[in-house]
């Protein structure tokens, strides 16, 4: 991995012309989201309606109120969603989770309810339709078991546009949600800027797995991946037509932003590009962020 030196821990101005040049070039219709855990509870934020969280003990006691948490529910991108359409925050603790399987992805319940290993799987015949998403319920936990959550850090797991970070708060990963065109050029350039032919990954999970669970994982392993995702049918709904996820630790958003004039970005090969972007942008009514 290749930094030339620079000082990545130094914060960035998230407003500053620079950064604004960067989405500019992607041809980006909105900012890409920061996240980060915080003790102090976000003001004007969007999350889910209070619940109790379950434990794998309460469950085997047979002690889970399934209904209230059917009328509670509120998936982590569906939540992020409207936050988006508003350009505000969402976020999540223990009291405002959503779902059980955002709750164990952001590090709030660990391990996860038997349940859910059906549900993500085979289902439970006249109880539980399984999303057959993974084979068996066996498969299930043992996904469960190897991605392994970090357990979250602080009260609050936040999710926000860039621009809304102080100059002394950094996000700990950001998230691009873009369509295939801006995308390719994020991908093409995590790889410029580490020398890692496999700097970019597309492994399995849900909406919220990828954007914040994966990219941890591979932090913590002195991994710098970014992940793709939005592959998840059931969060598909949550997100534009044709949308997809891109997420990045800071340190690789940090020096794409820093690098990308030295790349295939300045290139005619890219202007082609960012006129399909253009046309894409304006057949979806979309437009650019200013």
């Amino acid at each position: 991995m290749a930094n030339d030196g620079k000082d990545l821990s130094m914060v960035h101005d998230w407003k500053s012309s620079h950064v604004r040049e960067f989405f500019a070039i992607l041809g980006l219709s909105e900012e890409p989201l920061g996240m980060s855990y915080v003790d102090e509870e976000p003001r004007d934020g969007i999350s889910p309606k209070h619940g109790k969280l379950p434990t794998v003990e309460t469950e085997a006691r047979g002690e889970v109120d399934w209904s209230a948490l059917h009328e509670t529910f509120a998936c982590v991108l569906g939540v992020i969603w409207r936050a988006r359409k508003r350009r505000s925050v969402a976020y999540f603790d223990r009291e405002h989770f959503g779902c059980l399987g955002g709750a164990f992805y952001l590090g709030f319940l660990k391990p996860q309810l038997e349940a859910i290993a059906h549900l993500v799987s085979t289902g439970i015949p006249n109880r539980i339709q399984g999303e057959r998403y993974l084979e068996s319920p066996q498969v299930t936990r043992d996904f469960f078991s190897m991605i392994d959550p970090r357990p979250a850090p602080a009260r609050f797991c936040q999710f926000k546009p860039i621009s809304l970070f102080d100059a002394d708060e950094n996000p700990e990963l950001v998230t691009f949600f873009a369509r295939a065109e801006t995308i390719a050029g994020l991908n093409q350039l995590a790889t410029f800027v580490t020398n890692d032919f496999e700097a970019v990954k597309s492994p399995f999970g849900s909406g919220c797995c990828s954007i914040v669970t994966w990219p941890l994982r591979y932090l913590s392993q002195g991994k710098l991946k970014a992940v793709v995702g939005g592959w998840d049918p059931s969060d598909r709904k949550f997100m534009k037509a044709d949308e997809i996820t891109f997420t990045v630790p800071l340190e690789m958003f940090v020096i794409m932003v820093d690098r990308w004039k030295e790349s295939f970005l300045t290139t005619s090969t890219w202007e082609v590009v960012r006129k399909r972007i253009d046309r894409s942008r304006r057949a979806w009514g979309e437009e650019e962020i200013a």
